[in-house]
């Protein structure tokens, strides 16, 4: 279970070489429908649910967990959107990106740094009859594989973040991408400001109500 665009600025290495902050499951295949051994069918929603648990003993118990120590033995879990399978979007093709911003650019973090970072290509999907798109992001030194897509949208600043969520995908075998709202998460430096985060950039900014995924509890 690792936490993969949020790296911690006291590393002694500079904020993108060490993935102490790898993503806390970015690539784990809890969310699909069945295990890997084929042996047993497996709810999409209970997936979710075990996955969320799994990530819950992460925090609660890993020594790179972003729980400060002194809070983790009163952690109950982090609070969550119902999981809503009609926020996941499968079979998605990685587009160019056509727009105006320049494909190489260096992103900004939480703690006053640059990432070089590439727009990697444009996400389409389909929300209430309306298309929308959302821009993925590569690192020079992240993953080879991984394609970042932070987001915000219309819960943001009340019941998410306020700096956004995160989405890491990966490939599947046939070059397609599965976009999952459900697995969207909070940067690290929600709980510890010792993690470099990056913002999402304006471009990733969603018109309507993302519910799914990580979201704030009654203390934030």
């Amino acid at each position: 279970m690792t936490l993969e665009h949020d790296h911690s600025a006291h590393d002694e290495h500079d904020d993108h070489a060490d993935h102490e902050g790898h993503d806390h499951g970015a690539h784990d295949h809890s969310g699909h429908d069945h295990d890997h051994g084929g042996h047993e069918h497996v709810a999409y929603p209970d997936a979710v649910r075990s996955f969320r648990a799994e990530k819950d003993d992460y925090f609660r118990q890993a020594h790179d967990s972003p729980i400060p120590v002194a809070e983790r033995e009163a952690f109950v879990g982090l609070p969550y959107f119902d999981v809503d399978e009609s926020l996941r979007f499968e079979g998605l093709t990685l587009e160019p990106y056509t727009g105006s911003e320049p494909t190489h650019f260096q992103i900004p973090t939480s703690d006053g740094k640059l990432r070089d970072a590439k727009r990697a290509g444009v996400f389409h999907f389909d929300i209430g009859g309306v298309t929308h798109q959302l821009t993925g992001y590569t690192f020079a030194k992240g993953p080879a594989e991984s394609v970042f897509v932070p987001f915000q949208d219309a819960t943001t600043g009340t019941e998410s973040y306020g700096a956004g969520r995160y989405i890491d995908v990966y490939p599947e075998e046939d070059d397609t991408y599965a976009l999952d709202f459900n697995r969207a998460y909070h940067p690290s430096c929600v709980y510890d400001a010792r993690f470099s985060c990056p913002p999402t950039p304006a471009e990733n900014r969603l018109p309507v109500r993302i519910e799914a995924g990580e979201r704030l509890g009654a203390d934030h």
